[in-house]
């Protein structure tokens, strides 16, 4: 089983170790050294190392997933020499395979992207380009995509931005029920379990057209079709499209 570094130990970074754990993984995971705190933390409770400084943690490892932020990879770059035998897998949004290889040279450059629930096994996991051992590592953590063309990869990187905006929609959902004077808890149980209803009407019928479904559903006459009346006139996914273009068109700038 391949060693593991993660150069840049966050948030999301942290989801990935407990993933990996949770998920099977039983190599060895070693920790760039800073947010020291954090890393002890998974050090004790995921038996990971965390190791003196960045170059020994590349040199102990056979793959190295890159979780920084976009600022801090031209400085990371330079502290560390990857060298040809390196998989590095890359979790920073908006920075292409030929900015990649160009500061990490002779690497196997793999992007990838994924979301918090890898922590708990069910995140949509979608690389470029396809690689077989990018796949085994990361495909335990969820639903694994591997995309042909990165141009493709920079519009599925906008769901990640998506699967972020949910949590606030979600909370405005929630939020009219207790207005409405429903119990906070009541509420959001109401919501979410409405929302994995459809989700898994839809995947039980995965050849059926999403607004076939919908449309099955909010028939004339209905209070269902009402409200749908309702937010279409008021054009309620035009704001989300605007969203969407707007991070896809900063991607294809940052890249």
């Amino acid at each position: 089983m391949h060693s593991i570094g993660i150069l840049g130990v966050g948030e999301l970074t942290e989801k990935v170790v407990r993933g990996l754990r949770h998920g099977g993984h039983t190599g060895a995971i070693f920790l760039s050294p800073r947010n020291r705190q954090r890393a002890l933390a998974l050090r004790d409770q995921f038996d990971c190392q965390v190791m003196p400084d960045n170059q020994t943690l590349v040199e102990r490892s056979r793959v190295v997933i890159l979780g920084v932020r976009p600022d801090v990879v031209a400085q990371l770059a330079g502290e560390v020499s990857l060298g040809a035998d390196k998989i590095l897998i890359s979790l920073v949004a908006g920075m292409d395979s030929s900015a990649l290889a160009q500061r990490f040279p002779g690497a196997t450059v793999v992007r990838a992207m994924l979301s918090y629930a890898a922590e708990i096994n069910a995140t949509t996991v979608v690389t470029y380009p396809d690689n077989g051992t990018a796949r085994k590592l990361l495909a335990p953590l969820g639903t694994f995509i591997a995309l042909q063309d990165e141009s493709a990869f920079e519009v599925a990187t906008v769901a990640a931005c998506m699967n972020g905006w949910f949590y606030f929609w979600l909370q405005d959902l929630q939020r009219w029920f207790v207005d409405q004077g429903l119990p906070h808890a009541q509420a959001r149980q109401l919501v979410l379990s409405n929302l994995q209803d459809c989700l898994a009407s839809a995947r039980h019928n995965p050849d059926t057209d999403l607004e076939t479904m919908g449309n099955a559903i909010a028939t004339p006459g209905t209070f269902t079709r009402q409200g749908l009346d309702v937010l279409r006139e008021r054009q309620v996914s035009a704001p989300w499209t605007a969203a969407f273009d707007s991070v896809l068109l900063e991607l294809k700038r940052e890249g």
